[in-house]
């Protein structure tokens, strides 16, 4: 069966995968009680001179906490759109959340994917909005950001939304990839295509996030929704070949979550991709 796919309001890019190789560097740092989800993030990564980063937080208490779902679009202007904001009473705490950081109008931002417990204790999920979103209780980010790899937020012809965009200078033999994968293109192969096409056996997927048409997991489980909010738990490349791990989350803000079938998981609008390649003998 052919793969399931969304015919976007513009003209096809003809570059359907886009990656910059750098040098990764970890960092680790606090997330202050009272500042925006967006300042907490972004700040110490502009500090430290970074263009672009991908994060991960885990256990990070939110409130005021604002957010909102994949849902279908208003008009053919786009394939797909956002429900309408959501602002729960209370203490929302992350389960799991991976945030890309880049720039948008000079201003350091970040896109936020998460999984989250809320104040019903209710397990949901979404895109975060990070301006509007306060850390409650001090938290912790663990990063990995590139100087030389700038990530900005342009406009995308093809698709009709602004979205994070990679540019720079590729450093060969460095230990990290930075890339962008566009629409109706298989996530798992695209990742394995970014490692062929760049000799690398051995990675490990970090942080990263997009969305997907729906979602085809290893067992079988499916979701059917055209539009899904997605972050990667946990991938990796082993001897050339891709698996990832993803938590998904539908039109319903119901979290599902699986081992992705190779193939069948085209990417709905964007994909925001970061590979550290891995040590010999790792």
């Amino acid at each position: 069966m052919a793969m399931r796919t969304l015919k976007q309001p513009g003209p096809v890019h003809p570059e359907r995968i886009t990656w910059f190789r750098g040098q990764p560097q970890p960092l680790w740092f606090a997330l202050p009680a009272g500042a925006t989800l967006n300042q907490a993030l972004s700040e110490p990564l502009a500090a430290a001179g970074l263009q672009s980063a991908t994060l991960v937080l885990t256990d990070v208490a939110l409130s005021p906490f604002r957010y909102v779902m994949p849902g279908p679009a208003d008009d053919a202007s786009h394939v797909a759109w956002f429900s309408a904001p959501r602002a729960p009473d209370g203490i929302s705490r992350i389960e799991r959340a991976n945030a890309t950081f880049g720039w948008a109008g000079g201003k350091p931002l970040v896109h936020c994917h998460a999984a989250w417990t809320g104040p019903d204790g209710r397990r949901r999920g979404g895109h975060i909005l990070p301006q509007e979103t306060i850390i409650a209780e001090p938290g912790e980010a663990t990063a990995w950001g590139f100087a030389d790899i700038r990530i900005q937020a342009e406009a995308d012809e093809e698709t009709n939304f602004t979205l994070f965009q990679p540019s720079g200078r590729s450093m060969p033999g460095a230990a990290g990839i930075v890339a962008r994968i566009r629409p109706n293109e298989d996530v798992v192969s695209a990742v394995e295509t970014i490692c062929g096409s760049n000799g690398i056996r051995d990675a490990a997927v970090r942080g990263s996030l997009g969305s997907l048409i729906g979602a085809r997991f290893t067992d079988g489980s499916r979701i059917d929704d055209h539009a899904t909010e997605v972050l990667v738990r946990q991938g990796r490349v082993r001897a050339g070949e891709a698996a990832l791990e993803l938590l998904v989350v539908d039109m319903q803000g119901t979290v599902h979550q699986g081992w992705l079938q190779r193939g069948e998981n085209p990417v709905c609008i964007t994909f925001d991709l970061v590979l550290e390649v891995a040590a010999a003998g790792a």
